[in-house]
């Protein structure tokens, strides 16, 4: 049964987009977008965090293009809460966490600007008046402060006032370096955020994660020097786990798809590694992390050999998941990606959708029931679009300038 660039599926997948569209309009607070808990509300003693503002502002940025009302509205909201309480005046860069009372966290970190970055880009193909500025500024600091001219990567993070860098180089960030890099090529056609983010992909997948069977590693000294042991006392750290997350290698796979397609649609011949590493990727997470004890789902974290470490099923990795299926099958045809599409969504529908609170539950233990012992509530719902827009679009662009574009179910027939 094919659902793939089908209509049918497709009105299936806007159905639960507008379901989680919704839910997510409730993170709205004066200083940005709060942390939902799992009863969809605001949990106020989390704080504003930088990630999530600009991850909501992404993707409020695909709802507007999407046509859905009331979704400019929180674009400008978003903008406003990184032009505002978010954004340091004095140092410049924007602020890790805020209150109503004020700073929370002022360290300045790579994986948080780099969703400004994204959100930022996305917000252009909104048309706001506010957002090209917005965008210009953070390329300005990640020009500065995050893209090593030297290295040739991006950095992790720095103190509040840009003085002093960490000497840990992390995968995490630099991954979702690439996802915006792509977007922001897509806006600025700028070709050196294609060869920044083909050297990030190489490094971290092709010359090191490929010769580790796909097992990407994301903890580096300053050298870019692989750390094995890093966390190994805090394995289930929510941003550097112990170990291989394989969520992120599946993510990896889908992302590098994406910039070989933004390659091709420059009529250049992508580096073939890119697909064979993708592949790579794909099925080294379903070795190693779905259902490794017996019960269905991806596990957090394995070891160097493939052991399950943190066996919690957190929902953003089956998400990606499905996301790089759909983007493998888009490349190869191949119907077992369709396939494992199809298994993954049936274990959603059975376990992580959740109908009664809004969106989907954020954790499972082993027996697949709610728990809490990585994250605690529902966040955002960035990564959920992966698995509910990516499925209706081509490749390349990327994913909200391919909305503004008209190319939503373009594919379908």
């Amino acid at each position: 049964m094919k659902w793939f660039n089908t209509l049918s599926h497709n009105r299936w997948l806007e159905q639960e987009t507008d379901r989680i569209f919704d839910f997510g309009k409730n993170a709205a607070v004066p200083t940005g977008f709060g942390w939902l808990g799992n009863n969809g509300q605001v949990r106020t003693d989390m704080g504003t965090h930088l990630w999530i503002t600009a991850r909501m502002l992404h993707t409020y940025s695909v709802a507007a293009g999407m046509g859905r009302p009331g979704a400019y509205a929180l674009v400008e909201h978003g903008i406003n809460a990184l032009n505002g309480a978010l954004r340091d005046k004095k140092y410049g860069g924007w602020y890790a966490c805020v209150n109503d009372e004020g700073v929370v966290d002022a360290s300045k970190q790579g994986y948080q600007h780099f969703f400004v970055l994204l959100g930022a880009a996305s917000a252009v193909t909104t048309g706001h008046p506010a957002a090209r500025p917005l965008l210009d500024e953070a390329i300005d600091v990640i020009e500065k402060y995050f893209w090593s001219e030297e290295e040739q990567m991006c950095l992790e993070s720095w103190d509040e006032a840009f003085s002093q860098t960490e000497d840990y180089r992390g995968g995490n960030a630099n991954m979702h370096a690439v996802e915006a890099f792509l977007i922001v090529y897509d806006v600025t056609h700028d070709r050196k955020w294609l060869d920044r983010a083909l050297r990030v992909a190489s490094v971290i997948i092709h010359d090191v994660a490929r010769k580790g069977e796909y097992r990407v590693n994301e903890h580096f000294d300053a050298n870019w020097n692989p750390i094995r042991d890093y966390n190994q006392d805090n394995p289930a750290h929510r941003f550097r786990a112990y170990g291989g997350t394989p969520g992120h290698w599946i993510e990896w796979g889908r992302l590098m798809l994406h910039l070989r397609a933004a390659l091709e649609a420059r009529f250049e011949t992508p580096p073939t590694w890119l697909l064979e590493d993708a592949k790579g990727l794909f099925h080294a997470t379903i070795r190693d992390a779905w259902a490794p004890d017996g019960a269905d789902g991806i596990v957090y974290t394995v070891d160097w050999n493939g052991n399950p470490i943190v066996r919690e099923r957190v929902r953003w990795p089956i998400v990606e998941a499905m996301g790089t299926a759909y983007a493998l099958y888009t490349v190869t045809g191949d119907p077992q990606y369709e396939a494992w599409y199809q298994t993954w969504w049936e274990y959603c529908i059975k376990y992580l959708m959740d109908y009664e609170n809004g969106s989907w539950w954020q954790e499972l233990d082993t027996n697949n029931e709610v728990t809490t012992k990585v994250w605690d509530g529902k966040q955002d719902i960035y990564h959920l679009l992966h698995c509910l827009v990516i499925p209706r679009l081509p490749l390349a662009p990327g994913l909200a300038p391919a909305v503004a574009a008209g190319l939503l179910d373009s594919l379908a027939k």
